[in-house]
């Protein structure tokens, strides 16, 4: 069994990235834990991708222009970051402030929203509101672009209350009223995108936020039961210091990054999971003044979270991201990349073109019999692949503990390797009696090999292995 420090920095990495592997988890839990916090705070401080590789393989991922080449691209980027949690947030931020490929009229755009959620995914809930409410991607997504002075339409000015900021209500209460809506909608009037160069004859052409005063109602509003001349800025500096934005933000961030909670249409008449894990989130919301970083160190450094091993299902991102990177695949572009991330949609989760405005149900409804069969499938033939490099690590790792091994040191040390997962006692026994009839392990050979990837590939097949 991993020491608890291997085991601790292990949950670690699952959460606030996509895993590591066995030698990465000892250089961390080396530098100690607290530390290694601190590191994946502050993403800054790790080199950027290299993008130039990226763009000198696939044109389509310059261009940006299609959905399969986007979502290429950031699968790619998930596998190789050295700044797990940058990319994590982006993928969190991803599912909460949703735009869909199937609606937006330049598929770059979109990338040009994950870069901000890249860049201020870890900052302050204000301004990254603000920022998307200047988003051409969502401006045109949420039909702004279509709200007028005088015929409003209140497609953002409701998904900005009820699913970007507030949510419906907490704890039995309605968090905003129908007028609120209406009073936002005007606010954002004007608040629009130039218009588009028609995409024929030389394709599409990005548009950009421009702010129109001549159609911007400025006249009085209500909102929130503040009373005033405002704009749309106004309105989310009075959204994100609400009780409600200090929930909304800390029980997205404990059902991602924690354990599964009810999905977010329960959430008004549904308590959270653990109240007080909740209310430690609440408060530093508000005295960091809604930093998100400053949120999650908390919550990194929590018992709650620390106590939260294997309390979430891998979402499907997580599940191939998290293999490619255990066994070493796809360290540099290659064919291939296109089937990679269609087993992420084949499990459930199209990336940039989520079902509706409201991202993804979580938790276990990430499974079903389809799914599950897919990411069976998908994490066995990965890590029974002996020809990898990361299954090859494992298994000289195995092979340096002597020349034979004993059946629940097989079992234990693939567990160790595949990042410190606990299973139940009848999982190990049904493991171990399945070592023992093969006969004895030894570990020279090719037959060793076979053996130790056959191990790996029972243990994804457990139910243990769904979850992060």
């Amino acid at each position: 069994m991993a020491n608890k420090d291997i085991s601790l920095m292990a949950h670690l990495m699952r959460r606030a990235g996509f895993g590591a592997p066995y030698d990465e988890l000892e250089t961390r839990a080396a530098n100690g834990y607290e530390a290694t916090v601190e590191e994946l705070l502050h993403p800054e401080k790790q080199p950027e991708m290299e993008r130039d590789i990226m763009m000198r393989y696939k044109t389509e991922w310059v261009s940006q222009a299609g959905l399969e080449g986007q979502q290429e691209e950031w699968t790619y980027r998930m596998i190789n970051t050295k700044r797990p949690l940058e990319e994590k947030m982006a993928l969190f931020w991803h599912g909460v402030l949703c735009t869909g490929h199937a609606k937006c009229e330049y598929p770059k755009q979109q990338q040009m929203e994950f870069d901000m959620f890249r860049f201020q995914g870890l900052g302050s809930f204000r301004e990254l509101l603000q920022g998307l409410a200047r988003d051409p991607a969502m401006v045109f997504y949420l039909d702004n672009c279509m709200s007028h002075k005088g015929a409003i339409n209140e497609n953002w000015g409701r998904e900005l209350l009820e699913l970007f900021s507030l949510g419906v209500g907490m704890d039995g209460k309605e968090n905003y009223s129908e007028d609120d809506v209406k009073e936002a909608a005007r606010a954002f009037t004007g608040w629009t995108v130039s218009s588009a160069i028609p995409r024929y004859p030389y394709g599409r052409y990005e548009t950009r936020f421009i702010f129109d005063p001549n159609d911007h109602d400025d006249d009085e509003k209500t909102f929130q039961g503040e009373t005033g001349n405002f704009n749309g800025q106004d309105i989310i500096d009075i959204i994100v210091k609400q009780p409600g934005a200090a929930r909304f933000v800390a029980r997205h961030l404990y059902n991602f990054f924690v354990a599964d909670e009810p999905q977010v249409p329960a959430w008004k008449d549904t308590p959270p999971r653990d109240p007080e894990a909740i209310k430690m989130l609440e408060e530093e919301y508000f005295r960091s003044n809604y930093n998100i970083g400053s949120m999650l160190r908390v919550l990194f450094n929590s018992d709650f979270f620390k106590n939260s091993q294997f309390a979430k299902v891998k979402s499907p991102a997580e599940t191939v991201v998290g293999t490619m990177r255990l066994v070493g695949d796809f360290s540099t572009p290659k064919p291939g990349m296109n089937a990679l991330t269609l087993n992420i949609r084949y499990m459930g989760q199209d990336l940039l073109n989520p079902p509706t405005v409201e991202g993804w149900h979580t938790g276990k409804e990430w499974i079903d019999s389809g799914t599950l069969v897919e990411r069976i499938n998908f994490t066995a033939d990965q890590v029974g692949n002996t020809a990898l490099p990361g299954v090859q690590a494992i298994i000289n790792r195995l092979r340096s503990q002597g020349s034979t091994l004993s059946a629940e040191a097989l079992v234990e040390g693939c567990l160790d390797n595949l990042g410190a997962y606990e299973i139940t006692d009848e999982t190990r026994g049904q493991l171990v009696e399945m070592a023992v009839s093969e006969g004895e392990i030894r570990t020279e050979g090719s037959e060793f090999d076979q053996r130790v990837a056959q191990m790996l590939q029972s243990m994804v097949a457990t139910t243990e292995y769904i979850f992060a």
